[in-house]
């Protein structure tokens, strides 16, 4: 299944829906990579929250998608890692590396909305 993907302002908000296929993670990844400069996007936000399991697979995906986006000038939070799937994560050594992390969508937009100040004092 397609990940939809809407453009609010300047942010793309990606809504994980449901377990994806590593061709349906690639496919997200492309997408997302290929939006980020037709909608001239400043952030990406990435919802996790319907995910009971994340493998090394979606996690390495998820960090690659910051990491292209981030390149592109888009800064990435990736949201609602429930407590179960944070505990698996850290028995299976999985890491997001510097992707950044918030509870919910207004977390990641606050987050965002900060990240976005503190560039412009740079």
């Amino acid at each position: 299944m397609s990940v939809p993907i809407l453009k609010q302002g300047d942010l793309l908000i990606a809504s994980i829906q449901e377990a994806q296929t590593d061709a349906e993670l690639l496919a997200l990844r492309d997408r997302l990579s290929g939006q980020v400069g037709d909608a001239r996007a400043r952030g990406v936000i990435i919802d996790v929250s319907a995910l009971d399991v994340m493998d090394s697979f979606a996690t390495r995906t998820l960090r690659a998608i910051a990491y292209s986006s981030r390149l592109r000038g888009a800064h990435t939070v990736v949201v609602g890692i429930s407590p179960e799937v944070a505990f698996a994560m850290v028995q299976l050594g999985l890491e997001l590396g510097a992707v950044s992390t918030a509870l919910d969508l207004d977390d990641a937009i606050a987050q965002l909305e900060e990240h976005r100040k503190s560039e412009r004092r740079a």
